[in-house]
Order: structure tokens, then sequence, then C-alpha cells
């Protein structure tokens, strides 16, 4: 019976102080900054290298 409560306590414990944790993969859209957006784009393939060259240059040149 008290290794169950110690168990069970444990497991409270462990859930409380995890509860707040996110993982890296959790950050929102809006957190990451535009050049890491398309980087990420170009990474999984939904554009080209000259559609990414394209728009990094538009991103540098608006950023001036």
């Amino acid at each position: 019976m008290s290794l169950g409560m110690v168990a069970f306590w444990t497991l409270v414990t462990w859930l409380f102080l995890n509860a707040g944790r996110t993982s890296p993969d959790a950050v929102t859209p809006s957190e990451r900054g535009p050049e890491e957006i398309l980087a990420d784009r170009f990474a999984r393939g939904e554009i080209d290298e000259d559609e990414y060259q394209r728009r990094l240059d538009t991103l540098h040149a608006s950023s001036r």
C-alpha cells in the first residue's frame, strides 16, 4: 500500500513539474521570424531554390 502511494505522489509531482514545459517544435509561427519560416518551407520542398532566393532578397531589401 505504501509503495503504491509513493508511486502515485511521484507521478503527480512529475506531472506538475512537467506541465508547463513545451518542446522546441511547439513554437508558434508568430514567434518565428520570416527568414526562419522561409527556410522551413524551402527545407520541406514547398518552394524551389530560385523562389527561396527571390523571397529572401525581398525580405532583406524591405528591412533596409
